[in-house]
């Protein structure tokens, strides 16, 4: 199914050349006719129209090499590998789109921001980092960019109303700081066909009580994990859970891409909790940080926390293959994929192709896939209102550094790789869906049964509560390499969940403090808080109307639930 989507990038390069030196509407007929076809929400004749504003509106930029750079996924693959070639063809502006590792797209994009000196003219870097944007006013805003200096360069068809991410790149100050270019989320992913079979139905209902489905809650995917691990299927002995626990920097996108939402740390609100966020940093009614630990009234080290880690250490040390334990994210990521796991709460869908791919002992005969993806499980902490779960939203960011005309030519660049005209054939590639109307073009109507419940997902309402890191993240970087050293110690037995966030909330209140010191953020930089215990926190949300801290819940083993997985998609549907 999927090789209909995908072209001859060597086709494409013989076809436009290496040094195209025409460039205008033949060469976008081309693109159209080779590349496109009716893979589009518009019609031939509106994908000739946006082409025509593309070649206009490049021509002062004609024969610039413009750089610009994103980590290594499928979507930004075949950016580089097919569409800056085709953009390339059509305006006259040489693209060269980098792929570079995640952190080393933070490393590049800091190193700019320090110095000033121009290194690429756009990134593609995740919407993780808009406090950051915001409070060092680096970046470009891109609001005041497109009705200013950029306008002539801003394609009138842009239509940002129909990406579903905006609200995840938009800061306090209600500016447009980034521009979608890819999305996907972390959902629970199940054997749909162990799940209903008959006999796995019947034991689990003997032994729990309740039926076998998709857990709502973590009490009951603690009893799914259970249940399976150690089981015989087909011959084989499977488990109930996957995870991974290395001391690596990839531990700590396990954690900060909101593993401690789904247990219920922060406050309610959406996209993100307020006054405290998943990442337990309270901010004030100006949007400064105020603190990380409980003694200053925020969440990292609070009982929801605490609770979310050590569910993590008993699930990986009981319920997952032994060598989990010593695997990072990249090693563990196609371990479910292979036959032996029931179920893993935690997985990407931007890895969604290589769960379908033919042949694996997760797919059926005739390529539709055993499993199916769910929205999360959440801990005994959470509430109605809060968010479940993290969208990963890599996004096109213009630095301020860059001058003005190389600016304008790659924003040129970014607007065409998530043009309407461009975006569903590029969907069906990477399968990271930022626009509405791509969710609901016909062609992922008739691809969605190959895809596990992944367009399922994305048209239900449900979508809403998942969301990147938000605004009250003063310092992305500097921050997030804490995470995998504290939850590190807690993995390998050096320190208790307590103790793990003890000290990452203090290690994080540090970088709070300094940045305080320096005055670099201005009035929107953190000011901290004065210090008081747990009950004087909680007392003081509960009168202002807000959650976190909460206070330790003695029996964090609740009632488990479970829903029917084809009952859920129904409800939906409605």
């Amino acid at each position: 199914m999927r090789r209909q989507f995908l072209t001859s990038t060597t086709a494409l390069v013989l076809l436009w050349g290496a040094g195209q030196a025409y460039a205008g509407m033949d060469e976008a007929k081309t693109f159209l006719d080779t590349e496109i076809k009716d893979l589009s929400t518009l019609d031939r004749g509106a994908q000739e129209a946006e082409m025509q504003w593309f070649v206009d509106a490049a021509k002062p930029f004609a024969g610039m090499d413009i750089k610009v750079v994103s980590e290594t996924i499928d979507t930004h693959s075949y950016e580089s590998k097919v569409l800056a070639p085709a953009f390339t063809a059509i305006t006259g502006i040489k693209i060269t789109h980098d792929l570079i590792g995640e952190g080393d797209v933070v490393e590049k994009l800091q190193t700019q921001m320090q110095s000033g000196e121009n290194i690429y003219d756009a990134y593609v870097n995740d919407s993780d980092l808009i406090g950051t944007h915001w409070r060092y006013q680096q970046a470009r805003s891109l609001t005041d960019w497109m009705a200013g200096e950029g306008k002539d360069v801003t394609n009138p068809n842009l239509d940002l109303a129909d990406f579903i991410g905006t609200k995840f790149t938009t800061a306090p100050d209600g500016k447009l700081y980034q521009l979608p270019d890819q999305q996907f989320a972390n959902l629970y992913w199940f054997r749909y066909d162990w799940f209903n079979d008959e006999k796995n139905k019947a034991d689990f209902k003997a032994k729990y009580g309740y039926d076998l489905g998709v857990p709502v809650n973590w009490s009951a995917y603690e009893d799914i994990a259970e249940f399976f691990t150690g089981r015989e299927i087909d011959g084989k002995k499977v488990y109930g859970h996957m995870d991974y626990g290395k001391k690596d920097p990839s531990l700590g996108w396990r954690f900060t891409d909101a593993w401690l939402s789904m247990a219920g740390n922060g406050d309610k609100g959406l996209p993100n909790g307020l006054p405290v966020d998943e990442w337990g940093i309270k901010v004030n009614e100006k949007s400064q940080p105020v603190g990380s630990c409980v003694a200053r009234g925020g969440d990292t080290n609070g009982p929801a926390a605490v609770y979310s880690i050590q569910k993590y250490l008993d699930w990986l040390k009981a319920y997952a293959p032994p060598e989990a334990q010593g695997m990072t994210f990249g090693e563990s990521g196609p371990v479910p994929s292979q036959g032996m796991v029931a179920q893993q709460m935690f997985t990407y869908t931007a890895f969604t192709a290589s769960f379908v791919k033919e042949g694996l002992p997760v797919v059926n005969a005739d390529g539709t896939p055993k499993w199916r993806f769910a929205p999360s499980p959440h801990g005994v902490y959470w509430k109605d209102g809060m968010k479940l779960g993290y969208q990963d939203v890599g996004s096109w960011t213009l630095l301020k550094s860059t001058p003005d005309d190389r600016a304008k030519a790659a924003w040129l660049y970014a607007q065409f790789v998530v043009s309407k005209t461009v975006d569903v054939k590029k969907s069906h590639v990477g399968l990271t869906l930022i626009r509405e109307s791509t969710i609901q073009d016909k062609s992922f109507t008739e691809r969605a049964p190959k895809l596990g419940g992944l367009i399922e997902f994305y048209r239900s309402p449900a979508r809403v509560q998942w969301s990147p890191t938000g605004t009250n993240v003063p310092d992305y970087p500097k921050l997030a390499q804490l995470w995998w050293q504290a939850i590190g110690d807690a993995s390998s037995g050096a320190k208790t969940a307590q103790e793990a966030m003890d000290s990452l909330c203090s290690e994080q209140e540090k970088v709070m403090e300094r940045l305080e010191k320096a005055g670099i953020q201005g009035d929107i930089g953190p000011k901290m808080a004065e210090e008081h215990d747990l009950a004087y926190w909680n007392a003081d949300a509960v009168k202002n109307g807000h959650l976190a801290p909460q206070l330790k819940i003695e029996n964090e083993k609740e009632k488990p639930i479970t829903i029917n997985y084809d009952e859920l998609v129904k409800s939906w549907q409605k």
